[in-house]
């Protein structure tokens, strides 16, 4: 199950980030984007390999993989989407691709520090309660490398 939601909520990620090269103005956003793309698809690439191992679907049940979209429209709350922490609704994800410069810029920080906030808890789900080895030591890597993040979003959106 972590593998089935962690691959929406990393393209998730990954569509936030594509989005800052012609949006952001604030080069050292645009840096962290870039290695969040990076870091995320092959995580994307190795999840799905093991669930096709597995002989298990690559898409949650009822989940088309559409990042941004909603399992419940009209109920879009902040952080809290398609019963994933830190999935942004379809709106929140129309919002950013509308916005640019400065504005831009805030929102993917807020944005991408409750997304990665949420995959951490899924990281940490997983690594107490997970049982393949690979699948735990993948959390592990995501709790870190997404707080590290964080700390870094946390910065930048202080001096904006």
């Amino acid at each position: 199950m972590f593998a089935q939601m962690m691959i929406p909520h990393h393209q998730q990620a990954v569509t936030m980030a594509d989005l800052a090269p012609t949006r952001a103005s604030d080069t050292e956003l645009k840096d962290l984007a870039a290695r969040i793309k990076a870091a995320q698809d092959p995580e994307i690439t190795t999840m799905k390999g093991w669930l096709t191992a597995w002989g298990k679907p690559t898409d949650l049940p009822g989940d088309h993989s559409m990042p941004g979209m909603s399992a419940t429209p009209g109920h879009d709350m902040p952080g809290m989407t398609s019963g994933m922490p830190g999935m942004m609704s379809e709106q929140q994800m129309k919002d950013l691709a509308a916005a640019n410069g400065a504005a831009f810029d805030k929102m993917f920080a807020e944005m991408m520090i409750a997304h990665h906030d949420g995959a951490i808890d899924m990281a940490r789900t997983e690594q107490a309660d997970g049982r393949n080895p690979e699948a735990k030591a993948l959390a592990a890597r995501i709790a870190a490398d997404q707080a590290t993040e964080v700390q870094t979003l946390r910065k930048i959106l202080d001096r904006l």
